[in-house]
């Protein structure tokens, strides 16, 4: 067995193990959410959702810094550098202590001027909303502070240990709904104060964890300028492209609440928990890949970088599409199903929400090659000024009188163009020609798409809704896209793999 074999068996292996986490979580998600939403109703599930996303809003500056971070605790890794990797790591414990109190400070000054003089908040709620900014002010620090922690587990590529503490973390967010149904206090201060305490619980999981298992992360008094301005630089860049991400989701949460109101942060809370559901079939096949793709850079195989990234973003899309054309086809059902009432536009929101994310999974990977490489300062720069276009896109709209779901419509066209621009811009710096997206991810893409949807929809539309609708047609696109992914989408090479792959596990 060659070494890319043997990179490729690790990676499907480290995806398995995330995907058994995923169904059990995805399981415990599905039935906590729906028992939130009926306990606190869609003001408070609405003011959660609003009220959360302010905080978020901030992490325009940490975030970009958090995955500069990742990137270089990753590289350090594919160079072999243990030395180096202990200083990384110490600095960047330190830094990010750092930017957790400013940011906090700022939360707390700006955060809370917004909400209370320009959000819309159901008269009496405002006290509750202040316990959840308050809450998850302190939630974010404490995500800010540990996320080295994370970094470091996912760069040694232990995907069982990420596996078993997420697991961990779906149990306890069960016995949060348990004392909310029991207590019979303000559910939502106290959802927002249990959340906290299970913040904290996993962090320090995660903290005791890499300290047993991994030499660097035992933090010494080592702050290295050098690296701190690799860090600082990368993340400086970087921030272009996030911060146009987050007008593009927080900003426009907010701008929902200013201009339709809490029960449409509802509607759209749901809309994104249904594609977080959907998108951890993306999601746990990327966390896999992800080191790979910078190890490979750092080691010099180049032409293994652009071979995962290339069937990567293939392979994530039919990943996502496979599950979301079901979930996209029999929304309303499976959300009568699931939470027996939803407040209005929750169906339409669901469907562009997908449509949204199946276009940003073709073309993540290619940011991911790029991070490797540490040249993101014209990426960012060009591709966040085109994103912060869709903040007064989205506004204008909405003052226009457009409907809620114009917002999507707006961000759907930018993404659309982005499956085309962001591999065009990135093209040369990861030496991989245009051309071979084109043929090795696009086209198969799209002909597994078309293909795909002929039957099901006829399905949908020749029968009324109902239950045996909605068991014909998830049926129908399991059926048809598994046949046209093994026939359109996988060379003949990938499909040995995975007959390989397939065997061994069955052997054992």
């Amino acid at each position: 067995m060659n070494e890319e074999q043997i990179k490729s068996r690790r990676i499907a292996k480290n995806t398995l193990l995330l995907y058994l986490r995923m169904f059990l979580m995805m399981l415990i998600g599905l039935y906590t959410s729906r028992v939130i939403l009926n306990t606190l109703g869609f003001d408070d599930y609405g003011i959660n959702n609003v009220v959360g996303g302010v905080v978020v809003l901030f992490s325009v500056f940490t975030g970009t810094l958090s995955s500069a971070i990742s990137r270089f605790i990753t590289y350090e890794l594919g160079t072999g550098n243990t030395e180096k990797l202990k200083t990384v790591f110490s600095t960047s414990i330190f830094v990010q202590c750092g930017m957790a109190i400013v940011i906090m400070l700022l939360c707390e000054v700006v955060g809370y001027w917004l909400l209370v003089n320009k959000m819309s908040i159901p008269e009496g709620r405002m006290d509750a909303a202040l316990w959840v900014f308050h809450c998850s002010i302190i939630g974010f620090g404490l995500s800010l502070i540990f996320a080295p922690f994370n970094s470091l587990i996912i760069a040694h590529e232990r995907m069982d240990a990420f596996a078993y503490v997420s697991i961990l973390e779906a149990v306890a967010k069960l016995l949060i709904v348990y004392l909310l149904l029991v207590f019979s206090v303000d559910k939502l201060k106290l959802y927002a104060v249990l959340l906290l305490l299970v913040s904290v619980f996993i962090s320090t999981i995660y903290v005791v964890y890499c300290r047993y298992h991994f030499e660097e992360s035992k933090l010494v008094w080592r702050f290295d300028k050098t690296i701190f301005k690799h860090i600082a630089s990368f993340a400086g860049w970087n921030l272009f492209g996030h911060g146009a991400w987050m007008l593009e989701t927080q900003g426009v949460n907010i701008l929902i609440n200013m201009f339709f109101g809490v029960q449409l942060n509802a509607a759209r809370g749901i809309a994104v928990q249904v594609n977080n559901i959907v998108q951890q079939f993306v999601n746990n096949f990327m966390t896999a890949l992800t080191p790979q793709i910078t190890k490979s850079y750092a080691s010099g195989d180049l032409n293994y970088m652009n071979n995962i990234v290339l069937k990567g973003a293939k392979f994530s899309y039919l990943l996502m599409f496979m599950v979301a054309l079901p979930v996209a086809l029999e929304t309303d059902t499976i959300l009568r199903l699931w939470l027996k009432d939803y407040p209005d536009y929750t169906v339409s929101f669901v469907r562009l929400t997908l449509a949204i994310s199946l276009c940003m999974v073709l073309v993540n990977p290619f940011l991911t090659a790029l991070r490797a490489t540490g040249n993101i300062r014209n990426y960012q720069i060009i591709v966040g000024i085109v994103g912060l276009l869709q903040f007064p896109f989205v506004y204008t709209a909405f003052r226009l009188g457009l409907s809620p779901t114009s917002s999507y419509i707006i961000s759907l066209a930018f993404y659309l163009f982005f499956v085309f621009f962001k591999p065009w811009l990135v093209r040369k710096s990861i030496h991989l020609p245009l051309k071979e997206y084109i043929s090795v991810t696009i086209l198969p893409s799209f002909f597994v798409t078309i293909s795909s949807l002929l039957i099901p929809i006829a399905i949908m539309y020749g029968m009324d809704s109902s239950i045996p609708r909605f068991i014909f047609v998830c049926l129908a696109c399991f059926a048809t896209t598994s046949l046209s992914v093994w026939l359109i989408g996988l060379t003949k090479g990938e499909k040995a793999m995975a007959r390989s792959f397939v065997l061994s596990k069955l052997q054992h």
